[in-house]
């Protein structure tokens, strides 16, 4: 099996919270499909599930056992989840901090605000790779146009990103020119963002890790990422490599996550995506306070999955083996398929065809509307090797409609 458990420190006061046993109250803030296999996996281990979201009917609203539904800075909701449960988490790192550190008064949260509060604002985040001694791309903070106009001349051809609230390659301009650089930041309404160079890109790869209030530290084989329009669109994750230039780069990843979240005294789980550039170096992407798409083959492949590590760690119970079963290939599934042609008219996808394949293992998360660009679901290929299962990928992929896995 593939996976690698790392043990560290123990905090420094050498506190060990109380377990939290099965059959009490675990709590949410966010009701996307990340919360939902949430809650099946915290509903697996005995937990109840209280989800907190503005949204009548998200994806993790309609399996909790309690939806709260509120905005995620109301007073009134987030006194509620904190009276019924005795550890919150968060779905996605764009809920208010200050939410967060409100819900800590009352309960235990992971992870915790200052952790949040560093990786939503990618001027916040990059300061702080930086000062781990971990390479990021060369970039440059913009809270000005004056910024922009006095910004390396090396930094063009780059990309414009918002600081804050941009995710799936919403907020981003590919920007040639300085001029170019300019018309963007105005078009994102001159909000901060950030300038990163275009770099020779190989290959991204993404790290997930859990990490317990005990300070022990678990990590999930390495995967390899192939992004459309910036939306995730393949996941691969290989058994591991025992030698070569492949473990030695997986080495070095695995080793800057967990420098990553011991630097933010990280608790709970967290992705950290790397750029691989063509001379071989590996630079940090962006963190991801949360599990992320590319673990989702985790549920499948692995005998702990990313969202039972989740539970694990908030409701402070052991780690469990991140090793991974078999090779994997995880196919995102978004609401382009439901529009197999240009016109507007929806045809359903052939789930049949696409289970018709043995190896196929599909989740679909419970969407009322199939949009363009839009997350449905995804399909996991599990299989015996890595040939197979790039062979049951292709099948996958020319039954719902989508692109040739790369």
């Amino acid at each position: 099996m593939n996976g690698a458990q790392t043990a560290c420190a123990r905090p420094a006061d050498g506190a060990a919270f109380t377990p939290i046993a099965p059959g009490d109250w675990l709590g949410l803030l966010g009701g996307g499909q990340l919360g939902r296999m949430f809650c099946h996996a915290a509903q697996s281990l005995g937990y109840k599930v209280a989800v907190l979201d503005p949204a009548a009917d998200g994806p993790a609203a309609m399996v909790a056992d309690r939806h709260i539904h509120a905005a995620y800075d109301d007073e009134q909701g987030l006194a509620e989840l904190a009276r019924l449960c005795r550890a919150v988490t968060t779905e996605f790192e764009n809920v208010p901090a200050q939410s967060l550190r409100s819900l800590a008064a009352h309960c235990r949260v992971s992870p915790a605000a200052d952790a949040v509060a560093v990786v939503q604002d990618r001027i916040a985040e990059k300061a702080f790779i930086a000062a781990q001694g971990i390479a990021v791309a060369p970039h440059a903070a913009v809270r000005a146009r004056a910024d922009l106009e006095q910004a390396d001349e090396a930094l063009f051809p780059g990309i414009l990103k918002v600081a804050r609230l941009g995710y799936d390659g919403k907020g981003q301009a590919r920007v040639a020119t300085r001029a170019e650089a300019l018309a963007a930041f105005d078009d994102f309404g001159g909000v901060p963002c950030v300038l990163e160079a275009l770099l020779a890109l190989d290959h991204e790869i993404s790290v997930v890790i859990a990490r317990g209030f005990d300070g022990a530290t678990v990590m999930f084989p390495v995967a390899r990422n192939v992004h459309r329009d910036g939306i995730l669109a393949v996941s691969t994750v290989a058994l591991a490599a025992l030698s070569g230039p492949d473990a030695q780069l997986e080495q070095q990843a695995g080793a800057s996550a967990l420098a990553i979240a011991q630097g933010l005294d990280y608790h709970g789980v967290l992705c950290v995506e790397f750029f691989v550039l063509r001379d071989g170096r590996l630079l940090v992407n962006e963190i991801a306070p949360r599990p992320h798409n590319s673990g989702h083959y985790s549920i499948d492949a692995c005998v702990t999955s990313q969202f039972e590590q989740q539970a694990r760690a908030m409701a402070g119970l052991p780690l469990g083996s991140p090793g991974l079963l078999a090779p994997a290939i995880m196919l995102n599934i978004l609401g382009d398929i439901w529009y197999p042609d240009a016109s507007d008219a929806q045809r359903e996808p052939d789930w049949a065809a696409a289970l018709a394949v043995p190896s196929a293992k599909l989740h679909l998360y419970g969407k009322r509307e199939a949009r363009r660009g839009r997350k449905m679901g995804h399909v996991t290929i599990v299989a015996a090797t890595m040939a197979q299962a790039r062979a049951d990928a292709m099948r996958v992929a020319a039954a719902l409609g989508l692109p040739a896995p790369q």
